[in-house]
């Protein structure tokens, strides 16, 4: 680990971010070139304390969860965060198949959409990142690990997360989702991460078994999905989908048309908080 280049290195990227690049004001008195270290830690998800014994070259040697939401944090380029591995002394990831590293570019639009719910995806169904309001809507899905992370694997393990969506529509989400799973597995092939999902979803889900033995594919997410939150009742939204072609990545965005009362639900949801991601196992 090369404490004293990684130090320059976190220093230099943080002073190049500016306020607006990560959607904050950047307000009259501000005198602080770039980013300031807490604003930066936030964004990493890390104390203020940690980065500035980072940026000090006095800093533990940091794990790969931690690089990786440094690199995010950060708006780093590929070739950036790679770089940013080496200086820690960690091998670069592996750029085989689809990847978690978020594109700056994608990241840029998600910072600029405050109060609208937005997420970014992999190709399998695992959120990489979510805004707050996507959190409340959608469900907080920052602290899931291993394949809990794939939305289908919830849908069969955990049948109460099925609860953003109106009963009636079950069935058919079930269905895209595995038709979804099914597309994800032939991109990837044997001993992909898709595997590990299917293997697992065979052995533990009779429903799931079923609706994969009927070999549907090509089945599309609808635009317009109807989505139910506790507290703000059933909400009709549009869904669009901005692709991350080279990443096999994509932004979700749900919006309302404005004025209607589905636009007042979604303004409702900056003030409330995050609903859990993974409901107890039923």
């Amino acid at each position: 680990m090369d404490r004293l280049q990684l130090a320059d290195f976190l220093r230099t990227r943080r002073e190049a971010l500016q306020p607006q690049d990560v959607g904050l004001p950047r307000g009259s008195r501000r005198r602080a070139r770039g980013l300031r270290r807490e604003e930066v830690a936030l964004l990493c998800d890390m104390s203020s304390d940690y980065w500035s014994r980072l940026e000090q070259a006095r800093g533990p040697q940091p794990s790969d969860q931690m690089l990786a939401a440094m690199a995010r944090g950060l708006r780093l380029t590929l070739a950036e965060r790679d770089h940013l591995f080496r200086l820690a002394g960690r091998p670069a990831p592996e750029r085989v198949g689809p990847g978690e590293h978020v594109s700056p570019g994608l990241m840029r639009v998600l910072d600029r959409l405050h109060d609208t719910p937005a997420q970014v995806m992999t190709d399998l169904g695992e959120a990489l990142a979510q805004n707050p309001a996507a959190a409340a809507l959608l469900g907080d899905e920052s602290a899931l690990t291993g394949l809990d992370r794939v939305v289908v694997h919830r849908w069969f393990v955990h049948p109460s997360s099925r609860d953003v969506y109106p009963v009636q529509d079950h069935d058919v989400r079930g269905r895209v989702f595995v038709s979804d799973l099914r597309a994800a597995l032939a991109r990837q092939g044997p001993g992909s991460r898709a595997e590990q999902v299917v293997q697992s979803l065979l052995v533990r889900s009779e429903e799931f078994a079923r609706v994969w033995a009927g070999h549907e594919v090509g089945l599309r997410h609808e635009t317009h999905k109807r989505l139910v939150h506790p507290e703000v009742g059933e909400m009709s939204l549009e869904c669009q989908r901005l692709v991350d072609v080279e990443q096999s990545q994509v932004l979700l965005v749900f919006t309302a048309a404005p004025g209607t009362p589905d636009d007042d639900r979604l303004r409702l949801l900056a003030s409330l908080a995050p609903r859990p991601a993974l409901p107890t196992p039923s």
